[in-house]
Order: C-alpha cells, then structure tokens, then sequence
C-alpha cells in the first residue's frame, strides 16, 4: 500500500539523531530516503555501542534509520561530490545538520541547491542558529543544560539531572519533520520550495512550555522540585510497599476519590486542601499525609483501586515492564523488519501514528554502510542517448 509520502525523494545528508529521526519518520510515511555516509565510516552511530543487535550493529544506529537506502559519498572526491550533487538536484527534500557554511563549501547550501531545484524543500538543523551561534556545536547534553532543562530536572534543587534520554534531540526531529510537511504543503500549492531551519535550543525552549511562559509571562524563574509538579498537588511519585507510584490528580474530584480509596476521606474536606491552589501552598505536609498511607500498599494494587475509581496513576515501570504494558494494551509496539543478508530480523520500535488509509510501512531495515551505493549511483546515471537512425 502506497504511504502518504509515496514519491516524494527526500537527500538526507544527516547524521546521529535529531535529522535521522525525521528522516526516518518521513521514510516510514512512504518517502524514499537515500541517506548519504562517510566512504568506510558513516554515520557516526555506528560506532555509537554497546548494546549491540545480533548481527553486531549499533543498536543506536537501528533506532532511527529504518527504511532508508545507503550511498557512501566521499564530498571530497570530485565524482562523488557531483553524485551528490546531482541526488540533490532531484530531491524533493533536502535534510542536513552539518554546522552552518559546510554545506555551501561543497555547493549543497540551499542557495546552490534552490538555484537548480527552486521546488526543494530544504531543511537544517543546527544547534544554536546560523546566526552568532553557528559555531557552537550542537549536543543533546550541552542544550539540556544551557537551555535551561537540567535546571528544572533533578532530584533536589542544586542536583541537576538530564534526561535519560537524547530528548532535545528527539524533539527537534519531530519539529524539522513538521516544518517539511509544512513546506511540502505550500510547494504543492505555489510550486516554490523553502528553507526549513530548526534549532537545538530553540526547539527547547518551545518543548518547556508551561515552565517557559512561567517566566516569559510572569517572569518566574522555576527550579527542580523533583519529580513534583509546580502547579499541580498530588502531581508526583508516592511510595509503596514494593516501588514508587505515579499519582497525577488533575482535578478536585480526582483528589476526593484519592482520599476515599486511601481510607482518609476528611482529608479532601480540610480547608488546606480543598482546592489545587490550596494544596500547591500546603505540598510537603499534605504529601507526608498521603506517603503515610500510599506506602502501606502495593504499587499494582493500588494502581487499580486508583484507576477504578478515574485517579489517573501506574507503577514506575523499567522498559521491559513499558513495553510490556504497550503489548498488553493491543498497542503493538515492536516491528520485525527482514532483509536482505539478514541472519534475523530486525526488531525496530513501531512508529507511534496511525493512519486510517495510509499507515506506516517497514520495508527496509536500516541499511548497511553503502549497501545501496551501486543502485544509486545506477539510478542517477543520464539515459544513454538512441542512436542515430539512418536512411534506407
């Protein structure tokens, strides 16, 4: 079944996570991807292990490069360069996040792209602008730190923590792959094409929602309550007799059917706590309250009695139990992908958006360094010429 993105040839010249994650959702969407690698190198994730699958490759690697074909060009190699430049010239999209102004030293900056391709939509992704911040590298860990994240993430205050996992990254992804479809939109409509520029830290700072308007709007710089909400009480882990239990009470009603469930139904009559913006200003006592009782049953066990009665909660899980919920719930979280020279298939986690009439496909596993070079390098190749006809 063709995918919602059936013909359109997207260049990826990406590497590492935030431009393969959008490549990659393109590519599940139907997009035919052919993802340009370092001759005897590529993508730096290779290399990025342990954990390894069982054909030894990155398991990082795996994680966001599905469905996509390998060309290994050397930019630095005349004929490979013009490969290059040729793949570019007929794409449809155009995705890199090498640091502004390498492009245009091989003559791929959206400039020389647009002046032989004005329908491309081409996309970069930076770490901190193309403008004064365009010589600063862009990684997960520094942007989570210099963008204010790590300073509302930890365990207490003055314990900066970041997350567990690459998620500026992630996010970023996800907003160049908005801007492309965006961009693909407006193309289809006016035939033009478009530079799409995303940024590490902006992206960030639009991720941090409720925390940045706290301080653009009322200028409240926040700080890390841990895994408390600053606006929301009970919004947090409690503990149990066996592990920690998320409890995310939205509403007053949710808070009464807490306190009945827990056997401490006054609780949700006392002044204090009557209202949200009562429990915000009485946290810690009202906390110490429900602890006091949380921790005198079992996680899974009070889970349920909580859900019965519409208190949103669940146990902390580790991913074997994450995703064994996703399975349990008909969600079907994991793909196998076969391939070629495979001695096993490839178990990918499954694009999370379902569509109706055109849902996600897995058709290729991600592919080996240069394994599609050849059927590249054959595709771009100019027809032969006929030969002449002659008089009889």
């Amino acid at each position: 079944m063709p995918g919602a993105l059936d013909g359109v040839l997207v260049a990826d010249f990406s590497r590492v996570l935030a431009g393969p994650y959008a490549t990659m959702l393109l590519a599940d969407l139907g997009a035919d991807v052919v993802k340009v690698e370092r001759p005897g190198a590529g993508d730096d994730t290779r290399a990025w292990g342990p954990p390894y699958d069982g054909d030894g490759t990155a398991t990082y690697y795996l994680s966001v490069n599905r469905n996509k074909r390998s060309a290994a060009l050397d930019l630095t190699d005349p004929d490979d360069l013009a490969t290059a430049r040729g793949l570019a010239h007929r794409a449809d999209v155009i995705v890199q996040n090498f640091r502004p102004g390498t492009m245009e030293r091989y003559g791929l900056g959206y400039a020389d792209i647009a002046a032989a391709n004005p329908g491309a939509v081409y996309c970069s992704i930076t770490g901190f602008g193309s403008g004064s911040g365009a010589d600063r590298p862009g990684y997960d860990l520094l942007v989570q730190a210099v963008g204010g994240l790590m300073s509302v993430t930890g365990a207490q205050p003055g314990e900066p923590v970041k997350v567990g996992v690459a998620v500026v990254d992630v996010i970023t992804g996800l907003h160049a792959t908005v801007g492309i479809l965006a961009a693909l939109r407006h193309r289809q409509a006016t035939g033009a094409g478009q530079h799409v520029e995303v940024n590490l830290l902006s992206s960030l700072l639009s991720a941090l929602v409720n925390q940045a308007s706290g301080y653009v709007s009322a200028g409240v710089v926040p700080g890390i309550l841990g895994n408390a909400h600053p606006s929301i009480v009970p919004y947090e882990l409690l503990p149990t007799s066996d592990r920690p239990l998320a409890v995310a009470v939205g509403t007053d009603a949710q808070f009464t059917a807490l306190c009945r469930v827990l056997g401490i139904p006054a609780v949700a009559e006392e002044p204090r706590y009557v209202s949200n913006a009562n429990r915000v200003r009485h946290r810690e006592a009202l906390i110490a309250t429900l602890s006091e009782r949380t921790a005198l049953r079992s996680a899974d066990d009070l889970a349920a009695a909580l859900r019965g009665v519409g208190v949103p909660s669940g146990p902390v899980n580790d991913l074997a139990g994450a995703f064994g919920l996703a399975t349990e719930l008909g969600l079907a979280p994991v793909v196998d992908i076969d391939g070629p020279d495979r001695s096993q298939p490839v178990r990918q986690v499954a694009n999370p958006i379902t569509l109706s009439g055109t849902p996600a496909g897995y058709h290729r596993p991600p592919p080996r360094l240069g394994e599609h070079t050849a059927e590249v390098l054959n595709w771009l190749a100019p027809a032969p010429s006929a030969p002449p006809t002659q008089d009889v």
